[in-house]
């Protein structure tokens, strides 16, 4: 561990790749593991990475197991701590690394202290790893910036991305995580650079958040697919479910031929369910009035993500649903930019097509 010094930060280990060891049945958290590797390293006990202390989670987690009542014990502990450090290292496996994310930034709030995320691709105890410099790097990101940086952020292989923006993009690479529709907010080169405009001012005193729960809502993400059936989508709308995160082809298109189809989300949103269009690409915003495979979905109910991740919109509606508002609330509230995870459409370029058929008069 640093020697006392100021500021001060709580590492929460809940498990991942990056205190794994090798065992017969694959790679295992191991208790105790982390802590031990980062002590015996000289880099941690530098001169300019912030005091910090490590609390570890009972039982550590593939965060393939990752529950939304692991996401409440994380923010519990934040909050219970809260006032003691001055910010907050999760670190956490890749798999669902960026649910999670999107998931703290939702349920703390207000929060005018920064909470990193991170992890690894390959343990720490590897000879060749990236663990070192993620967990190194957010250390020294947080100290730099303590009293500046606020929010969720998750760090990995040199940047710095907005909670509830990122999302996982390659299982293979350092580079695991990308926010395609939202510039980086930090990066880590020769020096540490974080853009403060893109960053909430926060708020002095420091606030202690409040915690939402999330999980009783009953939601899920379904992608679309050619040569879906409306028996398929009737099931995965059917009650109890609340909400639905739907990634749509393209700029948020479904087939508008297929009337059963059609008739399924019909239905399923005049009974309340809320459904959310997502774009299946990475880049780019769902845009209902573009298509008219769009407008359909619009016609039957369906509201737009527009540039949302699959991960934001799940977690927003679990958050929105917590708040007992009614789905015409929910609908509005999708469709508002709560905790900088989406582009209101009036900030959006317009689509090409979009562009030249305005020019032609058509629309």
């Amino acid at each position: 561990m640093a020697p006392q010094s100021s500021p001060r930060i709580l590492i929460l280990y809940t498990g991942g790749t990056i205190g794994m060891v090798e065992t017969d049945g694959g790679y295992v958290p191991a208790s105790g593991r982390l802590q031990a590797l980062m002590e015996a390293r000289p880099a941690f006990r530098a001169a300019d990475v912030p005091a910090y202390e490590v609390h570890e989670f009972d039982p550590l987690l593939d965060s393939a197991n990752m529950t939304p009542d692991d996401w409440l014990t994380i923010a519990e502990a934040i909050r219970a701590q809260y006032d003691a450090y001055d910010g907050f290292l999760v670190v956490h496996g890749t798999d669902t690394m960026a649910f999670t994310a999107s998931a703290l930034s939702f349920m703390l709030h207000p929060l005018d202290k920064p909470v990193l995320l991170t992890g690894a691709q390959i343990p720490l105890q590897a000879s060749r790893t990236d663990a070192q410099e993620n967990l190194l790097t957010s250390l020294l990101l947080l100290g730099a910036f303590s009293g500046r940086l606020t929010g969720v952020h998750l760090f990995f292989c040199d940047r710095l991305h907005r909670g509830t923006r990122v999302t996982k993009v390659n299982a293979d690479s350092f580079a695991a995580f990308d926010s395609p529709n939202f510039p980086a907010v930090g990066t880590a080169g020769i020096h540490l650079d974080v853009d403060l405009d893109r960053v909430a001012t926060p708020q002095r005193p420091s606030r202690t958040p409040a915690v939402v729960e999330m999980g009783a809502a009953t939601v899920s993400a379904f992608r679309l697919f050619p040569g879906l059936d409306a028996a398929t989508l009737k099931n995965v709308l059917a009650p109890p479910v609340q909400g639905v995160v739907l990634e749509c082809f393209g700029a948020g298109n479904a087939p508008d031929q297929d009337e059963a189809f059609l008739k399924a989300l019909r239905d399923a949103t005049d009974r309340g369910v809320v459904v959310v269009a997502v774009p299946q690409p990475l880049r780019g915003t769902a845009d209902l009035d573009l298509y008219a495979t769009g407008k359909a979905l619009a016609d039957a109910g369906v509201v737009s993500g527009y540039d949302m991740t699959t991960e934001a919109a799940l977690a927003k509606l679990y958050y929105l649903f917590e708040q007992d508002h009614p789905p015409e609330e929910v609908r509005r509230l999708v469709q508002t930019n709560l905790r900088g995870e989406l582009t209101p459409p009036d900030e959006v370029a317009p689509a090409l097509g979009r562009t030249r058929r305005r020019l032609a008069g058509y629309r």
